[in-house]
């Protein structure tokens, strides 16, 4: 049996003392209030932010690190209670979907954008193959920018992902969703 979880895409150079620091804590912490583990990529930064808040607020956390990719990062962050390693960029991605029932995006860069494409693709094949729906959603203006050129460009579905201005409105759309109150 799956436990519920909310895999947290984030920066891995998101530093602590930061706003976008206490926002992916903050995040963590209320997923884990929620009843939901947190899955993250298991390193530094808001990856680490959030699995901090989780920890603190008596959740779990899962951290799918990829050793092969990242040689230079000594395992996964110390509040990662269950690392579950991935040999390519690909599988951690993966693994991260597979666990999730939702999926939030925080600020952050192309590894970010990737891990976001992969839950908006996921919407995208779902929808027309009535499979499993992950709730996804992006905070702030700049994964607008991203949605808007992909929706102009590449054929994309804005209802595929919902945008949100802050993680506060991101995590209360995202329990809406999976019908968390």
């Amino acid at each position: 049996l799956r436990e519920p979880a909310v895999a947290v895409f984030g920066s891995s150079q998101t530093a602590p003392g930061s706003a976008e620091w206490a926002d992916a804590e903050g995040v963590g912490a209320a997923l884990a209030r929620a009843g939901l583990a947190v899955i993250t990529g298991g390193y530094g930064g808001s990856m680490e932010a959030a699995s901090k808040g989780a920890d603190e607020a008596g959740g779990r956390t899962i951290g799918v690190t990829a050793p092969p990719l990242f040689p230079g990062r000594t395992g996964a962050n110390p509040f990662v209670q269950l690392e579950l390693k991935a040999e390519t960029l690909a599988g951690r991605i993966g693994e991260m979907m597979a666990r999730a029932d939702g999926a939030l995006a925080l600020p952050g860069s192309i590894g970010t954008a990737a891990e976001l494409l992969i839950a908006w693709n996921t919407n995208h094949i779902v929808r027309r193959n009535t499979g499993r729906r992950v709730p996804t959603v992006a905070v702030g203006a700049r994964w607008g920018a991203v949605a808007g050129a992909l929706v102009d460009h590449v054929e994309a579905l804005p209802g595929d992902i919902h945008l949100a201005e802050t993680a506060t409105e991101a995590v209360a759309w995202l329990l809406g969703e999976l019908g968390i109150h």
